[in-house]
C-alpha cells in the first residue's frame, strides 16, 4: 500500500558538514542549505507558509532523541 506523500512538505535535516538542508520528500538535492537550524526553519516557513516543516532533532531532550522528527 502506497502512503500519501505531501509534495509541499519540507524537511529540515542536519548534514554531515554541520549545516542544515531544507528538502522536499523524496528529493535527491536540498532546496536550500543554511549555516544554522534557525535560518533553515525561517526559510522553510517563508517559502511555504501553509506547510509545517518537519525538523530533525539534533540533541537528546525530554521529548525525543536525535533520530526523531519534530514539527
Amino acid at each position: 500500500m502506497d502512503r500519501y506523500v505531501d509534495k509541499n512538505q519540507l524537511f529540515i535535516e542536519r548534514r554531515e558538514q554541520g549545516d542544515y538542508a531544507v528538502r522536499k520528500p523524496d528529493s535527491e538535492r536540498a532546496s536550500a542549505v543554511f549555516r544554522t537550524q534557525a535560518e533553515a526553519i525561517a526559510w522553510a516557513k517563508g517559502h511555504n507558509p501553509k506547510a509545517t516543516p518537519m525538523i530533525e532533532r539534533v540533541r537528546i531532550t525530554r521529548n525525543g532523541h536525535p533520530d526523531k522528527w519534530r514539527t
